[in-house]
């Protein structure tokens, strides 16, 4: 008798001690749950080996990318209905350290693992990064975790990103489409750096070139833009040439701790700065202002995460950690203003675009939906499962405050404090009396 969707709820019932609020199809084709919610689909009981192996995140990442766990219905809902209960029992799990004493749970985990089948776990899926060595954020190891999100195809990244080849926060009309979007968020840094013919820009983590061209396009800036990923430097020089911005634009495979070429009139730091890491932070900020000429600007982009009430409690997200960006680490937004302040620069604007991002996201999950059997092509099936994971529940993660994405103004104040702003700085005109 075909049962196992009938146990696994009511051993996830014992366990967690409140109903599954997804109904649950097994292996072996029984259903069992709450009548028209989202389906939860185990296709492989290897699946419960890995979660009970790794409680939480992890274990369920890991049987997404292998295929052995799918959603039926809205990607959205599902995420947003199981979120706090698997995710938070499975955070609590990994912490406890006390045996579990209640009879009623020890008899429903023993149950658990005699539904999933023989031990051990199967090993993680081969997009799960392996094991890293050496210390935090050496030029070496971030070249490598840059090369594992980074160069995984560039018609992958068109697939997903659209014509813009924009991977950062688009800046939203109500009906605008995703490459106005991009465009107008591209403008946007332009003006907040008050750039002008001939200005040198550098773009710290230039990706596909899409803010080169743009800067150099549009104000006439000479520009060079610096990436650690191969793939995205060819792509954007190809980019350039087809635009006929040679003279313009210069393309390094460089890591920014190795520019040495300064001052520049202005500096972008579009989505780059989450690499960076708390311990190399200070370093970045550093570097950055010694680029800079007197009254240049910066113009970081980056993402932010809540305050901890303690942060010593931090850690990294293991899914995004172990399949999307090795060793990324997102810092609140007051500790990298008052980081970059620390390292000489005046805060001038911060301007949250958090309900942009969640925007952004979405487009982009619908992209990769539309054409998921060419993006399977290009990839593997579970890196497209990766990505259409993490972007679905990093727009949840926007929308619902728990992350957001700001863009912050700084400059390098001139002698005697001038900060060569304009009185009314959101006009974003440059002040050529300042």
């Amino acid at each position: 008798m075909a049962d196992a969707a009938l146990r696994l709820t009511a051993l996830a019932q014992e366990l967690l001690g409140e109903p599954l609020p997804v109904r649950i199809r097994a292996w072996d084709g029984s259903e069992s749950g709450p009548p028209g919610a989202p389906v939860l689909v185990i296709r492989n009981r290897r699946a419960l080996r890995r979660l009970l192996w790794k409680p939480g995140e992890l274990g369920l990442a890991r049987a997404w990318v292998a295929g052995e766990l799918d959603i039926e219905g809205d990607l959205y809902e599902t995420l947003d209905l199981m979120a706090g209960l698997i995710w938070d029992r499975g955070a609590e799990a990994k912490d406890s350290v006390h045996p579990v004493r209640d009879p009623k749970l020890r008899a429903a985990a023993k149950g658990m693992l005699q539904l999933a089948g023989p031990w051990p776990p199967p090993p993680p899926p081969p997009e799960e990064v392996r094991r890293r060595t050496g210390a935090l954020h050496t030029k070496r190891r971030d070249k490598e975790a840059i090369s594992h999100h980074y160069d995984v195809g560039n018609d992958f990244y068109q697939l997903v990103l659209g014509p813009s080849m924009v991977y950062s926060c688009a800046y939203w009309e109500d009906d605008g489409t995703l490459e106005d979007a991009q465009r107008d968020k591209l403008d946007l840094v332009c003006r907040k750096l008050a750039l002008k013919e001939g200005d040198r820009l550098l773009d710290v983590g230039c990706g596909w070139g899409s803010m080169a061209i743009h800067a150099a396009r549009e104000y006439g800036a000479r520009v060079t833009g610096v990436t650690l990923s191969t793939e995205q430097a060819a792509f954007a020089r190809k980019r350039i040439a087809e635009e006929g911005l040679t003279d313009r634009i210069e393309i390094r495979v460089q890591d920014y701790r190795d520019v040495r070429d300064g001052p520049y009139d202005a500096i972008s730091s579009i989505g780059m700065a989450e690499h960076v890491g708390s311990v190399r932070y200070r370093e970045y900020a550093d570097d950055v202002y010694a680029l800079l000429k007197p009254g240049g600007r910066l113009l970081n982009h980056q993402i932010a995460r809540r305050p901890e009430k303690d942060e010593s409690a931090y850690h990294v997200d293991e899914f995004i950690d172990a399949y999307v960006f090795p060793d990324g680490e997102l810092a609140p937004l007051g500790r990298t203003v008052a980081t970059l302040e620390e390292a000489g620069f005046e805060a001038r604007d911060v301007e949250s675009l958090r309900e942009h991002y969640a925007l952004t996201l979405r487009r982009w999950v619908a992209n990769l939906e539309k054409d998921w059997q060419r993006a399977v092509k290009m990839t593997s099936p579970g890196r497209a499962r990766v990505w259409r994971l993490y972007m679905a529940a990093s727009a949840l993660s926007f929308e619902h405050n728990k992350i957001g994405v700001n863009q912050i103004l700084a400059v390098r104040p001139a002698d005697g404090g001038t900060a060569r702003m304009p009185l009314r700085a959101r006009d974003w005109k440059a002040d050529a009396t300042g």
